[in-house]
């Protein structure tokens, strides 16, 4: 917010070439969308919907919940994004994560991986030596 406070708006770039002083070494790979698809231009950052409207940066996800139905759907129902505190409201709050704090809004796909690390057996690994 400081930064594009003191700066006149400038027209967003059609592609991460275009970025020649700011934000340079974003990597962007979100299907067929510009910067424009989900930006605005002007002295306060912010974010636009599908039909135009302003959306503040903090409610990012009314933003991807235009285009990612199935993952709102699973996250509404606890299927998608991680939390802490409890399932249960009346023994306790809780704090569910917000779409850019597991995916990265401009290339939000995970590489290919296992969702835990796998078991560790301890009888297959070697014991230290014993010092006498």
């Amino acid at each position: 917010m400081s930064c594009h406070s003191l700066r006149e708006a400038a027209p967003l770039p059609t592609s991460t070439a275009a970025l020649d002083e700011f934000h340079q070494g974003i990597q962007f790979a979100h299907g067929e969308l510009t910067c424009a698809s989900c930006h605005l231009a002007g002295p306060t950052p912010s974010l636009r919907r599908a039909d135009g409207e302003r959306i503040d940066l903090r409610d990012a996800m009314v933003l991807c919940r235009q285009c990612h139905g199935p993952q709102a759907r699973d996250y509404d129902h606890g299927a998608h994004g991680g939390m802490t505190g409890s399932w249960d409201l009346s023994t306790g709050g809780r704090t569910r994560n917000h779409c850019v704090d597991c995916h990265d809004p401009h290339a939000p796909r995970f590489q290919p991986s296992w969702p835990v690390l796998p078991p560790r057996d301890r009888g297959l690994t070697a014991a230290a030596p014993r010092r006498n």
